[in-house]
């Protein structure tokens, strides 16, 4: 079990070793005094030691920062870079549009474009593809293609769910209901209003929940991702499938994190059959961009309605959307980098990690679960694997996971500030993966 004293005493120690550490950051910090949050994003404030690291410069599974810290990342810009940091490939792609050829938007199509949309269909199935500058966009522009489709006004999606800043997606299950999820900032009308929500892996909430006969689209991750990895029990996926269809609901398969499962994320890897496909974040080697796919059929019915404005301001679409440099980088990232050898090794590697971390909680006899999928793998501080997000949830323990992460990256290490999360990339190797597991096991050995 986890001594709790220890575990304050720890905290302090690290936070001011990370302090000590970290001069430079935490002056850059101090500086940035008219940066919203002192950040240029405000997640970036999220950070156990009081202020954030300053990245230098970053290559392949390494970050360095504005102190000289060479950090083994499995963070990976929370998925983004799960390419790596500048693979070559993109590097080269986006010099020679950039540089060589001129221009990175121009409201004009390149051939990239049919490339990555080609490949994407080779990978994920459904054939008619646009492009957003991140995921979020992606899914919103998807979800309005959907209630235009099916005539009816809701969005369902899981409870503790992630799709970026959706405010659909902004919705949790309560002893008294639905409820907008803790935190929802400045949302346009109740959520209550737009959405309706059920648990991760229950068939029964979800049945109940379409049979009110206004959901036009089932929005959801195959596994949950941002409140730790959760993974569908035996049958769920194929329920929802079934489920979606007998109400004239829509599907959408989110695999902006779940990519991590392969090259064509869960959809390929576990055999789904979903209506839309959206992704971003990792697509273009840490280039902005996102993607939804759409069914042929369905695109054909969308393209053949003269009631919708697909060209211009009928609320699908934006000027940056399928620039060309964004497309030139998700072609090299897609042909090159992220490949099916490439894949074969990192979800390798994440089974090496995974299974270190089962061993060293199971020595040090702390209840603890761990859960891989593919390329990606998280502990939580609760056992067994948390079924659903709001059990996922209720297992945060904050100082915990603070002191493990400041413990990490004080000798070395950085995990995703947000969670417990692992990720692997091309240039992720076994001695990196093998320094994460001798910190992490002296860490809990030094709360137990």
């Amino acid at each position: 079990m986890i001594d709790r004293t220890q575990l304050a005493e720890g905290l302090e120690a690290e936070r001011r070793l990370y302090a000590e550490r970290n001069p430079e950051s935490r002056r850059a910090a101090s500086e940035a005094t008219h940066l919203f949050g002192g950040v240029p994003m405000t997640w970036m404030a999220k950070t156990a030691g009081g202020f954030p690291l300053f990245l230098d410069r970053a290559s392949g599974a390494r970050v360095t920062t504005l102190d000289g810290h060479e950090l083994v990342d499995f963070c990976l810009g929370d998925t983004g870079a799960m390419a790596g940091h500048s693979p070559p490939a993109t590097v080269a792609a986006v010099q020679a549009r950039y540089g060589d050829l001129g221009g990175a938007t121009a409201m004009m199509p390149t051939e990239d474009a049919a490339a990555v949309a080609a490949e994407l269909t080779r990978r994920f199935g459904v054939s008619s593809w646009s492009f957003a500058l991140t995921a979020t966009d992606a899914n919103r522009w998807a979800l309005r293609l959907c209630r235009a489709l099916t005539g009816r006004p809701k969005v369902l999606v899981n409870a503790w769910c992630y799709h970026g800043t959706v405010d659909e997606s902004l919705i949790v299950t309560s002893p008294s209901g639905p409820v907008p999820r803790p935190g929802n900032v400045g949302a346009p009308c109740p959520v209550t209003e737009s959405s309706r929500v059920a648990e991760f892996n229950d068939l029964d909430a979800l049945e109940a929940e379409l049979g009110h006969g206004d959901v036009a689209v089932v929005l959801m991750e195959p596994a949950l991702t941002n409140m730790g990895i959760v993974l569908p029990e035996d049958g769920y996926l194929d329920g929802v499938r079934r489920l979606t269809r007998e109400a004239g609901t829509l599907l959408i398969i989110d695999e902006t994190h779940t990519l991590s499962a392969g090259p064509g994320g869960c959809t390929r890897a576990w055999g789904l059959d979903p209506d839309i496909v959206t992704l971003g974040k990792a697509v273009a080697g840490g280039i902005p961009i996102g993607a939804y796919g759409l069914r042929a059929d369905l695109a054909e019915r969308l393209l053949s309605r003269d009631d919708l404005d697909l060209v211009d301001t009928g609320g699908v679409g934006g000027t940056l959307a399928g620039n060309a440099l964004s497309l030139a980088a998700a072609r090299a990232t897609l042909e090159q980098v992220l490949t099916e050898d490439a894949f074969t090794t990192m979800i390798a590697l994440a089974t090496r990690y995974h299974e270190g971390v089962e061993r060293i909680i199971a020595a040090h006899g702390v209840p603890w679960s761990a859960s891989q999928l593919g390329a990606r793998s998280e502990h939580r501080f609760t056992a067994p694997a948390p079924r659903n997000g709001t059990e996922s949830h209720a297992a945060t323990d904050v100082d915990l996971e603070d002191y493990l992460h400041l413990y990490l990256v004080n000798r070395g290490v950085l995990l995703t500030p947000f969670h417990n999360m692992a990720l692997m990339c091309p240039a992720t190797t076994e001695a990196d993966v093998d320094l994460h597991l001798r910190i992490f096991d002296e860490a809990v050995a030094s709360l137990t």
